[in-house]
């Protein structure tokens, strides 16, 4: 059994620490919020999409979706129009001690709705998922398969809670606003290029 702890704690650590669009985005929402409680909504959607994308994964649901090639061609298509789209609101965005009418400290409505965006409209971090953490529990059943499942989930939680717990640390470091606009600079540019990234997949 704790072969496979170690396996799933691995692999899902393997997946979640490349800095992604999703990444960014919460230590982002962690930097610019006045309290670490209004980071929650975005943290809280993160864990809760990634769950249910492990949970697919795991029970072989998501493959047999991503079989059909009009689905993959629609997802692949709106996930890079909307990462495009993202990076340009995020590039000009710049924080309210700059700049009160313009910030990128969003509300919790918005939290939640780019934050499902940035989890369950980027391709590349669904067919990882599907790929690596679906294929890799095919060799497990019954109980061990439930806790290879539950490890891989618990990793999530502790990484998008700690991301925005860094994020909300750097920010109280930075008082002038300068490490923000850089931040938002880097978070669209990781955004275009894993676009990039993506349509060179896709094509």
């Amino acid at each position: 059994m704790y072969g496979v702890i170690f396996h799933a704690f691995i692999l899902a650590l393997g997946l979640i620490l490349p800095l992604g669009v999703q990444n960014v985005y919460i230590f982002n929402q962690g930097a610019v919020h006045s309290s670490f409680l209004r980071t929650l909504p975005v943290i809280i959607t993160a864990i809760i999409c990634d769950t249910l994308l492990i949970s697919l994964a795991v029970l072989g649901v998501s493959v047999v979706v991503l079989e059909f090639y009009w689905i993959k061609t629609i997802l692949f298509l709106v996930g890079i129009f909307f990462l495009i789209f993202m990076g340009f609101v995020t590039w000009k965005s710049k924080p309210k001690a700059l700049n009160k009418q313009q910030s990128i400290a969003y509300d919790s409505k918005k939290q939640i709705l780019f934050a499902l965006s940035v989890s369950l409209l980027n391709p590349h971090a669904i067919l990882d998922t599907v790929g690596v953490l679906g294929t890799s529990s095919l060799k497990y059943d019954g109980i061990e398969k439930i806790v290879f499942t539950i490890v891989c989930i618990l990793v999530s939680w502790i990484w998008f809670i700690s991301l925005g717990i860094a994020g909300k640390i750097a920010g109280k470091m930075d008082k002038s606003g300068r490490f923000i606009i850089i931040l938002n600079k880097f978070s669209a540019c990781v955004m275009w290029g894993t676009a990039i990234y993506i349509s060179y997949s896709f094509i």
